[in-house]
């Protein structure tokens, strides 16, 4: 059991870095447009306090992180130059080597905040309507 909580731990490790790296790369002159967006979403989702499937919910709950966030990264990893993505990474490893905390995102979790209550209030009309 201990090998797998070993390997849950290193692939945390590596996508947290991933994630610096986008949030880098967000910032970096020559991440062109497309892929300046797809990170900038992937990044505020990644860092956003609160998920769009809270991990309450059984199995769903993991999905997001589990699938919808590396799928997000490995996107951006193909749209980025690579010279970019290189000169990013090295500002991750450098960041994660220093032990700083990582930035949160509280605009997205206002985002995910107002999609459930749009979501509840839609619901709320339908059942209402019947």
């Amino acid at each position: 059991m201990s090998g797998v909580l070993q390997q849950v731990r290193v692939w945390a490790k590596v996508l947290k870095r991933q994630v610096m790296m986008l949030w880098f790369s967000c910032r970096h002159p020559q991440t062109p447009l497309l892929p300046k967006v797809v990170a900038m979403v992937v990044v505020a989702y990644a860092l956003s306090p609160i998920d769009l499937i809270p991990d309450f919910i059984p199995i769903l709950g993991y999905l997001d992180d589990i699938i919808l966030l590396p799928l997000g990264i490995w996107l951006v990893i193909k749209l980025i130059p690579d010279h970019v993505l290189e000169e990013c990474r090295q500002q991750a490893l450098e960041w994660e080597n220093t032990q700083q905390l990582r930035p949160v995102n509280r605009g997205a979790a206002l985002v995910i905040i107002l999609l459930w209550l749009a979501l509840l209030v839609g619901a709320w009309k339908l059942y209402t309507r019947y």
